[in-house]
């Protein structure tokens, strides 16, 4: 331990796995929003104004969604490209990209960069990085592969073989990726294919997929569904939990809505409410008029939007897993137990430590976003607040605010993205003095006890 210690203190003047991925992940955003701001990025032959650029090319490396301009109208081929790129490239991690350079070249994956992916793809040890980031790209191009096909014969009868085509590419990458972006204009993202069942379910389950992180869908094609990981094991569990909760109460407080789910057949709103169920935990998907919705709906969508997806994948959030180790820990509290356990299984301490400090550094940051955006926008608190976790959290979803955000508002918003997708405890590391959150002394104070609640 001491010896891996001393590698990570190594790897540069200051460069920490951490601010490397910051720096990295800045650095891509800037080249993608230099290239959005060309003439020959957007239909009017103007490029976009590099306020705008630079939030998109957030957006999409972010894997978010929210948009100040149409997707569909406003990009030409060359932009719509960059903006897929972009996507793809934010959401399986730079790192993942270079590694899979540095193979097909034929050279050797270095310390330091096992470092980096390690740090990129959330694992806990070096062992097997280099293999699971093998694995990340096979598996994403397969899943992406299926989800195209599918998608582009279903729209050969919407609309020419070479669109669609190209369509089911676009829409796979963005559904698998979490990033929600779409091609059918007028802000409108699928809403046009509410009660088609092909088209929602398939870019359900590509979010699905996407949302359950790499490591967990490793272990499932190794083990087939047996001795999985603890780890796993939880993911599945609150991952079902949140979709089939969050489509329940969508389907009950939406059921009578003229503006939503009332219009439609029973089916149809069993099937919008389990889409939007699974977009709203971080895909930005809504085959919903999201400006309908009852503010009940909107409230429990924050909370669905607030947890996201799991730990490696291409979603957002606080992470499932987090839910999960607090809820434990919570639970041991009130059962008067020393330790958390699950599963015939003790969750280490330091991971509740994280797991909380997530939550709070998490819930601070929205608190502070939304507090600015009362001052800068003139929107209600509501809206404001979906808007901020949906940014925070990657999502995507807008109830109709991102295009009208303020220069201040935009910023605001895309350092929130940023933000949300690096994880607010990489972004303190990055910027602190201290080397992934290693204590820097080991000095050990008398404990004094304080009063609580």
């Amino acid at each position: 331990m001491e010896h891996l210690i001393k590698l990570k203190n190594q790897l540069g003047k200051g460069f920490t796995p951490a601010r490397i991925l910051v720096i990295g992940f800045a650095a891509v955003i800037l080249l993608g929003a230099f290239l959005l701001t060309l003439p020959s990025a957007t239909v009017n032959g103007q490029g976009l104004s590099f306020l705008n650029a630079l939030f998109t090319a957030t957006s999409a490396v972010c894997v978010t969604g929210l948009v100040v301009v149409d997707t569909g109208t406003t990009f030409t081929l060359f932009g719509q490209l960059v903006i897929i790129s972009l996507i793809q490239i934010g959401g399986l991690g730079f790192m993942t990209f270079a590694t899979f350079f540095a193979i097909i070249l034929g050279r050797k994956v270095t310390l330091k960069e096992r470092l980096l992916l390690q740090e990129a793809l959330n694992q806990v040890s070096l062992e097997g990085v280099v293999r699971l980031a093998k694995y990340v790209l096979q598996v994403t191009f397969v899943i992406e592969a299926v989800g195209a096909i599918i998608l582009a014969i279903r729209w050969s009868f919407d609309m020419s073989w070479p669109k669609a085509i190209y369509f089911g590419i676009f829409h796979a990458v963005s559904a698998f990726n979490n990033a929600g972006f779409d091609l059918f204009g007028n802000f409108s993202s699928i809403t046009r294919y509410v009660g088609d069942p092909v088209v929602s379910l398939t870019i359900a389950f590509l979010i699905i997929f996407g949302g359950l992180g790499f490591t967990v869908l490793s272990d499932l094609y190794t083990h087939k569904g047996k001795k999985m990981m603890l780890h796993t094991k939880i993911v599945l569990s609150v991952t079902g939990i949140l979709i089939i909760g969050g489509t329940v109460l969508i389907f009950l407080i939406e059921y009578s809505n003229p503006k939503t789910l009332g219009p439609l057949d029973p089916m149809t709103k069993v099937l919008a409410s389990f889409f939007q169920s699974v977009t709203t935990r971080t895909a930005g998907y809504n085959t919903l008029d999201l400006t309908g919705l009852r503010s009940t709906t909107l409230l429990v969508m924050v909370v669905l939007m607030f947890v996201g997806a799991s730990p490696g994948s291409t979603g957002g959030g606080i992470k499932t897993t987090t839910l999960a180790s607090v809820s434990l820990y919570a639970a041991s509290l009130f059962r008067g137990e020393t330790s958390v356990t699950v599963r015939n299984r003790t969750i280490a301490k330091d991971v509740i430590q994280k797991a909380v400090a997530v939550i709070f550094m998490s819930m601070l940051l929205i608190l502070v976003v939304t507090g600015i955006l009362t001052l800068t926008e003139n929107a209600d608190f509501l809206t404001l607040l979906f808007e901020t976790t949906s940014a925070f959290a990657t999502v995507g979803l807008s109830v109709g605010l991102t295009p009208t955000l303020s220069d201040i508002g935009k910023l605001v918003i895309a350092f929130t993205m940023f933000t949300g997708r690096l994880g607010p405890l990489t972004l303190v590391f990055a910027l602190s003095h201290r080397r992934n959150g290693l204590p820097q002394n080991q000095i050990k104070y008398p404990e004094e006890k304080i009063m609580i609640g």
